[in-house]
């Protein structure tokens, strides 16, 4: 594993290492739920990201306290990140999982910096802050309190069930800042689900925190992501998925058609000619680059959108305490002439 990759260099950059060459703890534990997986314990260096300036993000910083996903969602665009480390972007995203033992620490730290002013932190937009690993290692608890106690505004996406330990935590957030929550639910279908997202709790079991949240005073929008082509784009899936989206009161839904950056794309490529091969040559003429084009994106949109607007709910409004779905909305892909389709999944 080529560990240089995140350590810098200061002499040359003046700044500091994300980690130390020396603080890492390589972990595996002989229990079911993490049979096959390998934990590499990091002491990190920084914890707050700030987004590249040319992302079309609808946020500034992230925190991401995991690098590896054991949901293993095949279409996964932050697989490409594994190879920063010389770790293959297939089984070895799902499988070798970097942990960020101090982050609610170094997040303290920071966010009590004269430096830091207060600005809106994202989470679970590069891997889930509440993949299994979460279950194990507690981090999640100890950043949200270093938010609450900052009253720093934040946001969490996630397919994990995992978010609803922290519901108290997450009550008390809301009550000082702004506390947007989002559960990802592309599809019902599951078949779809066995094969495409087989680490997630099933989409039922992410509507019932979608249900629990909402009972509970915490509004909860759905990123229906990724809608993806010829398998769960058909106008009758759409509907079963928007039924059951609002039937779980979700505040609102947002679209995001499937889209297959490199790293992704050789990964789900495989998957579908190993369980879609009819498809695979659709899927060549419909991605000749990484996003579906803006027509075909535009129409599951809209249908959507309408699905939403029947069965009471839509995309969230303008004016609200900021979302992760709200902002994707503003900065939609399909409301501008190029395929430039948002990037959380």
């Amino acid at each position: 594993m080529r560990w240089d990759n995140l350590v810098e260099n200061t002499r040359e950059t003046g700044t500091g290492a994300l980690f130390a060459a020396d603080a890492v703890t390589t972990r595996t534990f002989d229990t079911p739920e993490f049979r096959g997986i390998t934990f590499h314990e990091i002491r990190a260096r920084s914890i707050v990201n700030r987004v590249p300036g040319a992302s079309r993000m609808p946020f500034e910083w992230t925190v991401n306290p995991y690098r590896g996903c054991t949901h293993a969602c095949v279409y996964c665009f932050a697989r490409k990140t594994h190879s920063y480390l010389d770790l293959d972007t297939g089984l070895g995203f799902d499988s070798q999982i970097v942990v960020k033992t101090n982050a609610p620490e170094l997040l303290r730290r920071h966010l009590a910096s004269s430096r830091w002013h207060g600005a809106h932190i994202a989470m679970g937009t590069n891997v889930d802050c509440y993949q299994r690993a979460e279950g194990r290692y507690r981090l999640m608890p100890g950043i949200i309190e270093a938010l609450r106690d900052h009253a720093n505004p934040f946001s969490i996406l996630t397919k994990g069930t995992i978010v609803l330990r922290d519901l108290e935590l997450l009550r008390q957030a809301a009550e000082v800042t702004e506390v947007g929550i989002s559960v990802s639910v592309g599809f019902v279908d599951p078949e779809l689900w066995r094969t495409v997202e087989p680490g997630t709790p099933s989409p039922e079991r992410r509507l019932d925190v979608v249900r629990t949240l909402s009972e509970n005073g915490i509004d909860c929008g759905v990123l229906m992501a990724p809608v993806i082509p010829f398998l769960g784009d058909h106008p009758d899936q759409l509907r079963a998925t928007v039924r059951a989206i609002a039937a779980a009161g979700a505040t609102s839904v947002t679209p995001l058609v499937l889209h297959l950056r490199p790293g992704a794309r050789e990964w789900f490529m495989q998957w579908l000619g190993r369980h879609h091969p009819q498809l695979v040559r659709r899927y060549e003429r419909m991605y000749a680059d990484s996003y579906a084009p803006t027509w075909y994106q535009r129409t599951v949109t809209r249908r959507v959108h309408e699905l939403a607007a029947e069965y009471g709910i839509g995309p969230a409004r303008r004016g609200e305490p900021r979302r992760i779905p709200e902002q994707q909305e503003q900065q939609s892909p399909l409301d501008s002439p190029g395929p430039t389709q948002l990037t959380l999944l």
